[in-house]
Formats: structure tokens, sequence, C-alpha cells
């Protein structure tokens, strides 16, 4: 007999293809505004200026400020901006650091977002912000957060780097892998991590051998929809507290962390959650799911260990420390040891063993 569940429903419009972000100006109208700010990071300043461009008397401007974690002296600042501008929506162009951005503006101003993904991190689909202040990361959830629309773009991925192509592909995959085991999970999203499994499986490797490969750029960032979309509709856990804690209170890169410490977290929880997670290992065709995405990170030359992100041994136990701090649901019960020793491992960089 099927488990009874809860399935809201998918609350943001997407618009998935290549040569798509010719249609931004038109999904700005169809939500209603005259007048967008466009957002970027300093590094995509030129691509926001572009797409600025294109859309004519629609742009109020550009913000190219967003930064990693999203800094709320940061988002003060894009506010004020954002005000000045005379805007009343907002067009995110980049990865999880301008969707985050862009979300920060809307939950304090109720500005509408149009998301344009260059990544596959996969935070776009999502009612998540995690916000960072004084050294610490805090993560909030409402509907007031989750973008309006998804514009995909395959196009705007071509020119992806390899090194970022895999570590957010391994981002959007630890959204998949926490789908498995959530509390709230549901079939339809249960069925897009099964997707996203064989879509960077297939995706990664050819696109590591040929980074232009179109077929392959597409499967990936259907994958990286899958994966946001399954983060947007279940709690997070374990995987998704540590990274915001090293993002938080030791400035890691986000899609690195997360690729590091996926292999950890998997493996503590496929103590307790082994059924739920049994479709990762046979995606990957390995033994344990822990161990096909260690494999997996291994083949496609993904960071792995700690100390490849910045983090000295000397700093596991303030770390552990953070994470207990605060009580959040998780299907194995937290302890500060068995936390310490998690990250040992994942400090020292073997195989996890289940």
């Amino acid at each position: 007999m099927m488990e009874s569940f809860v399935f809201p429903g998918l609350a943001t419009r997407v618009v998935f293809g290549s040569g798509t972000i010719a249609r931004v100006g038109d999904e700005v109208r169809r939500l209603g505004h005259g007048r967008a700010l466009v957002l970027s990071t300093p590094h995509q300043h030129g691509e926001a200026e572009a797409l600025a461009a294109s859309l004519g008397d629609l742009a109020a401007g550009v913000f190219a400020g967003a930064a990693m974690h999203t800094p709320v002296e940061v988002t003060e600042r894009a506010v004020a901006a954002y005000r000045e501008s005379g805007a009343t929506a907002v067009v995110s162009l980049g990865g999880g650091s301008t969707t985050g951005l862009g979300k920060a503006i809307a939950l304090r101003t109720g500005a509408d977002q149009v998301v344009v993904p260059t990544t596959y991190a996969g935070s776009e689909m999502t009612d998540i912000l995690g916000e960072t202040k004084d050294g610490e990361k805090t993560t909030k959830r409402s509907p007031e957060i989750r973008p309006e629309t998804v514009v995909y773009d395959v196009d705007l991925t071509l020119t992806l780097p390899v090194g970022l192509t895999v570590t957010s592909a391994m981002n959007a995959l630890a959204h998949a892998m926490e789908a498995f085991y959530a509390p709230d999970r549901s079939p339809v999203i249960t069925l897009m991590a099964r997707d996203a499994l064989v879509a960077f499986r297939d995706g990664i490797p050819a696109l590591i051998a040929d980074p232009r490969d179109k077929a392959a750029r597409a499967r990936a960032l259907y994958g990286a929809w899958c994966c946001s979309t399954a983060l947007g509709y279940v709690q997070m856990a374990l995987h998704h507290k540590l990274a915001h804690v090293f993002g938080g209170s030791f400035d890691t890169p986000h899609a690195e962390t997360h690729t590091v410490l996926l292999p950890y977290t998997t493996a503590y929880n496929e103590a307790v959650a082994g059924a739920e997670l049994r479709p990762i290992a046979d995606a990957f065709g390995a033994d344990t799911a822990a161990g096909a995405l260690w494999d997996f990170a291994t083949a496609v030359g993904a960071p792995i260990g700690l100390s490849a992100i910045g983090i000295a041994e000397a700093d596991l136990d303030r770390a552990a420390e953070i994470a207990v701090k605060n009580a959040y649901a998780n299907p194995r019960p937290i302890d500060r040891a068995s936390i310490r020793a998690l990250l040992q491992a994942a400090f020292e960089g073997r195989r996890p063993e289940v």
C-alpha cells in the first residue's frame, strides 16, 4: 500500500529551452511589471548589462554586487538600489549568489522575481533563503521567497567552466539526496530526484569530454531543475545544515562545500535510511549511496576532502559545535561526537563506509 502524502503543486512557472533568454522581457510583462532591476555578481556584470540592454525600457538598471552566501550588508545596498531605480521586479542572472540576492530583495520589498540560472546549483525553484551576518548563516523559508518565474536557457551554460560544471552538479545532487528521505517527500518529488540522478550521471562525463555538447548541457540543466524543485518542496536536513555551517562561519565556496560533504552526510543517514537512499546506489551501480556519490565525485574530478576547500583539522571542533547548536529534523539523531566523526572522515577524504 502506498504511503500517504501531501503534494502542494508546483508554484513557479518554468521556461526551458535554447535561446530562452530572449523571452525574459515577456515574462516580466506577464507578471504585470514595467520596470525590473537586473542583478548579477561582479564577475557577470557584462552579461547583466547585455541582458538589460535587450530589455530596453523594461530595465531599471543593473546591480552587479551579488556575493556568495548572501551577506546582509550587500542586500541592504541592493534594496536601496532597487527602491531608487523605480523597479517593481528583479531579474536575477547567474548562480546561487545572484538568485539569493533576488530572494532577499523580494522578501524585503515584495518584488516579483524572474530568475535566469547559469549554473546547476539549483536554488532557483525553492522558497529557501540563506543569509550571512556576523559570521553565521541563517535560513528562512517563506512563500514570498520563491521566485515567480525561472527561465532556463541551455545556451547560457555552454561556456560554464568544467570545474564549476562538476561542483554545481554535485551541489544539485545534494538536493536530490535529501529529498529521498525527507518526511514530506511525495511520489512526484521522488520521481524528479531519480530522473536527476540519471541526467547528471550521463551528462557530466559527456561535458567533461566536450563542454559545448549541447545535448549533454540540456540533460544537466534538466537535472538541475529536477533537483532544485525537489529541494523546494521538502525539508532540509543534516547535509544542508553542515553546508550552511561551513559557508556562513568559515566562508567556504558554496558548491564546493556541498560537493565535499555530500558522500559523508549521505553515509551518516544511510545507516538508518538505506532503503530510501537505495535509488542512488542503483543509479550509479554501487554498493551504497554514499559510495556511489564518492565514486562519481572522484571520477569527474570533484574536490575531495574538507582540506580541499580551505578547512584545517583544527576547525572541525568549532564546526561540530555550531552544527549541533540548533535542533533540526534528520533521519538519524544528531549529537556532537557523531558529527565530529563525520567531519573527520570528510576532512580525510576517504571513501565513506556505511
